[in-house]
């Protein structure tokens, strides 16, 4: 390295023939004298040793010869300066290099040695030469160790000793020798010198394990070309690309001290495409790779990422890894057509997640979504046995017995994990997921437990944004995430995108934001919390149809439903993830709490509600259920109630409803608003001995009034005759043509106030 050959650099100073007007007699800073015109100091044109020199008379207690230009100090350079005298006459002299260090603004960097060694001159006319070495490092050899403050430097000599003595000084000389450094400074090893090739034909793989043995610390360096590597290989140094990798697919490159995307890139000639194939490789094969860090990349992708098939050894996996930190950008192409296929099965409530004798099975592929007569929302195929002509479901089917043409397809995703058998403890983290319209975003793997979701971005995904299609989701984590539709402009009715399902238990649900799909959450598994999210799904027509934000696919669910914002959507109930919907005994639907969250909507129906239950078959009650603290609005109009029951296939047994807690809500512009007990006051102005008291569809899901638990007198109870009466009534439950009256039976004709407290669960 020359800076004055490869950059330009200036560095020597001007020779004494041009005048000492640049030469001064202190720092070289401005303000101090210079040699021209002086009388102790002349140019000498003709010296029997020197072609044109300096004479100086000593005259002061250190003698400075500076020169005032600033020679630049470059980061990582190494500056000589070298300078020739001899005495003439008088007392002689020492001689040494001296300098002085300039800083940022000009100003002196202090504290530094400014000085070389000093060299006495011991006879008349003999030449004695002086240098020094300045630069930023501690490095055997450096007079001058001036750190990374210095920007610049004037650099000269110094005359000591005793005053009177003549000298004459040859032409000062700064040179670069930084290539002198070079070999421990930069600390590199090049492939070249152990017989890598670079041709993209030769195997160049022992020469790059060479390298990497010789390199014992050191930087190994790819120079330009195409250097062919015919198997797997692992480099335990650092390394720097100019040229570039040729593998292929299924060997795996591990850079164990540079594991990360860019570096991949780097190695692979800038395909960003073929980097992450490769780096995920290593994330699965080397123990000393946990985490892929795409480095804040954008990696643009093609095809869908089938990452097994990239893998290509295995089919289950079981180690924490981590991806995270990056976009990945889809662009067009046929690859990302849906695949669309349909074939004649069986199916049967014996086996209730099969398909036999499936025609044409071959064509079905692994992750389709299923359709047909009695089919539920979000199944999938989880497995394609082709010899036995079975398709595996990742459900039931609630109406589907009987033989039948369904209908399969395939939507191609960006990262598709289907192709595992098992895979957990999968981390995508801190990623944005740009699908453009174009692809779905992820496919789980078949099975899997405590994969992560977290703060990542699923942007315009074409069909779905996150699919499981078996038990990948087990204990799922999906925390901090936006799913950004591609139908926003779209009738909520006539969106077909859905953001994510799931099918096994125990998911974390946190924090998320969803736009404008058809549902956010299609959820078939059992002990979730859902918490914190927010998701929105209105469109800008008036009395708009509004679809399901969250639905719920069993009836017996455990889940906790709360602090979330449900803006123009809803939370359904369904029993359609089962083959045999109507209700033979169990808990029915059950267990759910719904506390603390927002509702909202806007230019909808009066029909609409926020919570609506949906049996598939008859025979089908509630028993525990919580929906406290909530806050239900409607904007731009009013609705009936907030919570309701979708009787299209079938209805609630409400007379036999049991442990239900609706209170402490907050109901703006809903007609009737519902609780569960209900206190209210009853006052009878006309004298009877049958009151009935009607709780007028206030009870939840329009429900009965099946148990009295107090009544109490609140104002005098008088007979006709004026006559305050002291007995005390009985009641019966359940009057009226919807079982919501109560009947207060007195032993005479009375009137008066009482409060009544009913309950609608036994």
């Amino acid at each position: 390295m020359n800076k004055a050959i490869t950059d330009g650099v200036v560095l020597q100073p001007p020779s004494f023939s041009q005048g000492l007007n640049v030469w001064a007699r202190g720092d070289g800073t401005a303000g101090f004298d210079t040699y021209q015109g002086t009388a102790t100091a002349a140019y000498v044109p003709a010296d029997l040793d020197f072609s044109g020199c300096l004479e100086i008379q000593k005259t002061d207690a250190t003698q400075k010869l500076r020169y005032m230009g600033e020679t630049p100090l470059l980061p990582g350079c190494y500056l000589r300066i070298t300078a020739k005298i001899k005495a003439m006459s008088g007392p002689l002299s020492t001689v040494r290099i001296a300098g002085w260090a300039g800083g940022s603004g000009g100003g002196h960097v202090s504290g530094l040695n400014e000085t070389g060694n000093s060299v006495s001159l011991s006879a008349y006319g003999e030449i004695v030469e002086v240098s020094a070495i300045v630069g930023s490092g501690q490095r055997t050899g450096v007079d001058m160790v001036w750190g990374r403050a210095p920007l610049f430097g004037h650099f000269g000599l110094d005359l000591t000793g005793p005053n009177g003595g003549v000298v004459r000084i040859d032409d000062i000389e700064i040179a670069d020798i930084t290539s002198a450094f070079h070999r421990d400074m930069i600390s590199v090893v090049d492939v070249r010198d152990y017989g890598a090739v670079g041709d993209g034909v030769t195997d160049d793989h022992g020469a790059f394990v060479a390298a990497d043995q010789a390199a014992d610390g050191r930087k190994i360096f790819v120079p330009s070309g195409t250097f062919r590597v015919g198997s797997s290989l692992t480099l335990n140094e650092r390394i720097e690309f100019e040229g570039k990798l040729s593998m292929d697919a299924g060997d795996i490159l591990s850079l164990v001290k540079d594991y990360d995307l860019p570096k991949y890139i780097d190695a692979f000639g800038g395909d960003e495409e073929l980097a992450f194939r490769k780096a995920f490789q290593a994330l699965l094969n080397n123990v000393d790779h946990e985490t892929l860090d795409l480095g804040g990349r954008r990696v643009t992708i093609s095809e869908p990422l089938d990452l097994q098939a990239i893998e290509g050894s295995r089919t289950s996996f079981a180690q924490r890894r981590v991806i995270r930190n990056g976009q990945l950008y889809v662009t067009d192409g046929a690859a990302w057509d849906v695949d669309v296929t349909t074939s004649a099965a069986t199916y049967s409530t014996s086996s209730d997640d099969r398909l036999t004798s499936v025609t044409n099975v071959a064509n079905i592929k692994v992750g389709s979504l299923v359709q047909g007569t009695g089919v539920g929302r979000e199944v999938y195929v989880r497995e394609v046995n082709v010899g036995a002509a079975e398709v595996r479901l990742s459900g039931p089917l609630y109406d589907a017995v009987g033989r039948q043409t369904f209908g399969f397809q395939r939507f191609k995703y960006v990262l598709d994990f289907s192709g595992f058998d098992l895979f957990s403890q999968l981390v995508l983290l801190d990623l944005e997921i740009l699908c453009r319209g174009f692809a779905s975003g992820i496919m789980m793997p078949r099975s899997g437990v405590a994969n992560t979701i977290k703060n990542c971005f699923i942007t315009r995904p074409k069909d779905r944004a996150l699919t499981s299609i078996g038990s990948g989701c087990q204990g799922m984590f999906i925390e901090g995430c936006q799913f950004i539709t591609n139908e926003g402009g779209a009738n909520a009715q006539t969106r077909t995108s859905i953001a994510m399902n799931a099918n096994a238990n125990d998911l974390k649900i946190r924090n998320n934001r969803a736009s404008q799909f058809r549902h956010f959450a299609i959820l078939g598994g059992q002990n979730y919390v859902i918490s914190g999210n927010h998701v929105f799904q209105g469109d800008s027509n008036r009395d708009g149809a509004r679809l399901a934000g969250f639905v719920f696919t069993r009836t017996n669910v455990n889940h906790t439903f709360t602090a979330n914002y449900v803006d123009n959507c809803h939370v359904e109930w369904t029993n359609e993830a089962t083959a045999s919907p109507d209700n033979s005994g169990g808990f029915s639907f059950s267990a759910l709490s719904i506390t603390n969250n927002v509702f909202l909507c806007s230019d909808v129906a009066p029909w609409f509600s926020f919570v609506v239950i949906k049996p598939y078959g008859t025979g089908h009650t509630l028993r525990g259920f919580t929906m406290t603290g909530n806050m239900f609005r409607s904007t731009k109009g009013t609705i009936d109630r907030v919570e309701r029951i979708n009787a299209t296939f079938a209805t609630l047994n409400l007379a036999a409803v049991r442990d239900v807690l609706v209170n402490g809500n907050m109901f703006l512009n809903v007609v009737t608003g519902s609780e569960n007990p209900i206190t209210l006051d009853h006052t009878q102005s006309n004298h009877a001995s049958t009151w009935f008291v009607p709780f007028a569809g206030r009870f939840p899901f329009g429900g009965r009034a099946q148990r009295v638990s107090c009544v109490m007198n609140r104002s005098k109870i008088k007979s006709v005759a004026n006559v305050n009466q002291f007995t005390a009534p009985w009641v019966t439950p359940e009057r009226g043509t919807n079982g919501d009256v109560v009947e207060v039976a007195w032993e005479k004709e009375v009137s008066g106030t009482v409060t009544i407290t009913a309950r609608m669960d036994d």
